[in-house]
């Protein structure tokens, strides 16, 4: 029987920053490394602000590959026949303009973190990438690493009961009294702050644990309640704490969620307690390497706790391009892992805590 050849995708690099540079150093990584065999990743094209830009990233990040063209511009990413998709690396307030060329000109995207700035805006992109018949995915990929599958897999077993409350904090000290007003996390021009910029990862173990819960039945939070604190720099948080109530359905749990730009993380950086346990992430919470699973007695004193570890080549952002390959592959235009209604229902969580951006 001859060899079947993995699915072979194609990507154009929207941007050169940080996030992007990790994102491709990930692409380059050998699937097989991780037990992928049926889809590899190719950077068949680079996008910046000149083509000596692209250039640079290309010759650091990828090994200066003759293959990848460098761009000056994006548009000359999108309209690039030999791009399949996407990824699209730019601040949060240019990811609706960029996204929205992508899917216009027919390609597959992946959107870093948070997809748009409000809801309204994701709402126009999904209306796009259905008109266009495009693969749509905002790149939370914490979603699509082993350690979260199998988190969700001890959640929902049962040995543990139900989950109860959750509490989950990112924070980071950006030192803002020492960086100037336009680093992106203080410009609000930018989307700067720690809702939108860091607020997905609390909140995304909140959606793992109880809105994707099978005793929760697809059902959104019934209250949502939140408070921001704003910086003395500029208009944007330093910190938000809230807080989400699931209650319309067989579950009722309750998720306590914060984020901050002037503390340091915290460990662990999750906790999730069930009727019989809980289980107790380490930080940082957007790539956590380890948690830890207690299971209680009938008293409520601690019977055993299980440690499980992870480790794999590559710094976790392959994972998400897995998924989108494979997504591509099989004609689907969303994931069933990270779908639409769950980026949806993010965004409208920060509508509603308050995100309002001065433009």
């Amino acid at each position: 029987m001859a060899e079947i050849k993995p699915f072979a995708f194609r990507w154009g690099i929207i941007s050169t920053g940080f996030i992007a540079a990790c994102f491709v150093k990930d692409l380059l990584v050998d699937p097989e490394t991780r037990d992928v065999r049926d889809v590899v990743h190719h950077v068949a094209a680079v996008g910046s602000r000149t083509a000596a830009k692209a250039q640079e990233f290309i010759d650091k990040v990828a090994g200066g590959n003759k293959d990848i063209k460098a761009y000056g511009s994006y548009d000359e990413v999108f309209a690039d026949k030999d791009v399949d998709g996407v990824y699209i690396g730019t601040p949060h307030t240019f990811h609706y303009e960029n996204a929205l060329q992508a899917i216009k000109a027919g390609k597959h995207v992946l959107c870093e973190k948070p997809v748009t700035c409000n809801v309204a805006e994701l709402h126009s992109l999904i209306a796009a990438a259905k008109e266009h018949d495009v693969f749509l995915m905002e790149a939370l990929w914490t979603r699509f690493q082993p350690l979260s599958l199998e988190v969700k897999r001890i959640a929902e077993e049962g040995a543990l009961g139900l989950p109860v409350l959750l509490h989950a904090d990112l924070s980071g000290n950006f030192d803002i009294h020492n960086i100037p007003l336009t680093h992106r996390i203080l410009d609000p021009h930018l989307g700067g702050g720690a809702l939108l910029d860091i607020g997905p990862y609390p909140l995304f173990w909140a959606i793992l644990a109880l809105y994707e819960h099978p005793d929760n039945e697809h059902a959104n939070p019934t209250n949502v309640v939140g408070s921001m604190l704003k910086t003395p720099l500029t208009p944007v948080d330093s910190s938000t704490v809230f807080s989400l109530t699931f209650a319309a359905a067989k579950l009722c749990a309750q998720a306590s969620l914060s984020c901050s730009i002037t503390l340091n993380s915290m460990e662990p950086g999750v906790t999730i307690r069930f009727e019989r346990g809980s289980i107790l992430i380490s930080s940082p919470i957007y790539c956590p390497k380890e948690f830890t699973v207690q299971y209680l007695g009938k008293d409520g004193k601690l019977e055993r706790e299980e440690k499980k570890t992870f480790e794999y080549a590559g710094g976790g952002w392959h994972f998400q391009a897995d998924e989108v390959a494979r997504c591509v592959r099989d004609g689907r235009t969303e994931s069933l892992l990270w779908g639409h209604d769950k980026s949806l229902l993010e965004m409208s969580i920060f509508d509603e805590v308050g995100v309002y951006f001065y433009l």
